[in-house]
């Protein structure tokens, strides 16, 4: 399993306007009968199966000073609450929609993004039939789009349905999802959860590489009709969406993400840093870098020492926070780089298409792993809030 897999195939879907138009486009009517979710090959992760959910999670950790130290990850064997994973678009399969096999891809993402948050939850992750790298590449070169956008809908759909029915017993469930799959969640707390007794027991809503669409000034009522945008790490119920770019390189005037036309509508930036109280990030980056779509990532130390670890930390080199630039809103990214630190300065995550840093695109590739210690507190602390607002068991 590699990570440079998901996220150069993450990086080809980032390159074409169909990748965004997929996010916003309204779901038609219900395509071919779902798959059946009732068997556990349908999932990529769900509990009682050795899966990619389950690959290894440890950091190495270097200090300002140059010093290393390895965090040494494991899962909670008494989970409290569920997590619900719907990955981006990363399937390599030929066709304009993905099969129901998990290649290496589909692999390589759940344990890029949803493997963390195995440190408090239980993850289930379906497979679904996504809209692929070669549709998306189709579209690139001026072929017409025959994938089906509302067939990789409905399958998620059904895979929340059957959760629900046969998984959930009641708990409450963090949704978590990026770029495609962070679209179609939002898509399914539209037209699918709000106003059900299931949004009762949703804790949060973590759907960062998507633009969510507010009334300017205001917290709820565009794209979610009653699930209001996060403040506090007690706050439950809610969403946490963004789109990152470096604070030196905001959103340029034709950026494929938070921007809104709707007339008094803006981007929601929600940044889960300032939610735990943090005044850097708490980042976990790929220790090999951002994908074979972005430029290398040089050494992390000016040794030049290697990193044997899946995942690298940096405490106090970065820092988030929400930020406007013309129509744009978004989550802006600084590097605290300074003369003494023995760290590199250099982050990589832009993506680089025909020799060109895409702008537009902002740093699409590390969404979550710029924040992603963040994301996986943020989802305890309010797994907590969520649980104490719970009515008590029935004595006996």
């Amino acid at each position: 399993m590699t990570m440079r897999v998901y996220l150069a195939a993450a990086a080809l879907a980032a390159t074409t306007p169909v990748f965004a138009s997929a996010q916003t486009a309204d779901t038609p009517p219900a395509p071919a009968a779902a798959p059946d979710y009732g068997k556990p090959e349908s999932w990529l992760c769900r509990p009682g199966k050795v899966d990619p959910c389950d690959a290894n999670q440890d950091a190495t950790v270097i200090k300002a000073d140059g010093s290393r130290s390895t965090e040494k990850f494991s899962a909670t064997s008494d989970p409290k609450f569920d997590c619900f994973y719907v990955y981006p678009t990363v399937s390599n399969d030929p066709t304009p929609n993905s099969d129901m096999v998990a290649g290496p891809e589909e692999d390589s993402v759940a344990a890029f993004q949803a493997g963390r948050f195995a440190k408090y939850c239980r993850v289930f992750a379906p497979l679904y039939r996504q809209v692929t790298i070669a549709a998306l590449r189709a579209k690139l070169i001026g072929k017409p789009d025959t994938s089906d956008r509302a067939m990789a809908y409905h399958d998620v759909k059904a895979a929340w349905e059957e959760y629900l029915a046969y998984d959930n017993h009641g708990r409450g469930v963090v949704l978590i999802g990026h770029s495609q799959g962070a679209g179609i969640l939002k898509s399914l707390v539209a037209k699918a959860i709000e106003g059900t007794p299931a949004q009762q027991q949703i804790i949060s809503v973590l759907i960062p590489g998507t633009t969510v669409a507010v009334p300017e000034g205001k917290d709820v009522g565009g794209d979610l009709q009653s699930t209001p945008l996060c403040h506090t790490a007690k706050d439950v119920g809610c969403v946490v969406s963004y789109v990152t770019f470096r604070a030196d390189a905001p959103p340029p005037a034709n950026s494929h993400f938070g921007v809104v036309s709707e007339p008094g509508m803006v981007a929601a930036c929600v940044d889960p840093a300032a939610l735990t109280g943090g005044a850097t990030t708490n980042a976990y980056l790929g220790a090999k870098g951002a994908g074979m779509s972005s430029l290398p990532m040089g050494p992390w130390t000016t040794d030049g020492a290697p990193v044997t670890t899946p995942f690298v930390k940096v405490p106090g080199l970065l820092s988030t926070a929400c930020a406007s630039s013309g129509k744009a809103h978004y989550l802006a990214l600084t590097i605290h780089a300074q003369p003494t630190d023995k760290r590199t300065g250099t982050i990589v995550g832009d993506i680089v298409y025909g020799g060109m840093t895409l702008r537009d695109w902002g740093l699409h590739l590390i969404d979550m792993p710029v924040v992603m210690g963040n994301l996986v507190e943020l989802s305890n602390l309010q797994a907590k809030a969520w649980l104490a607002k719970q009515p008590p068991s029935p004595a006996g």
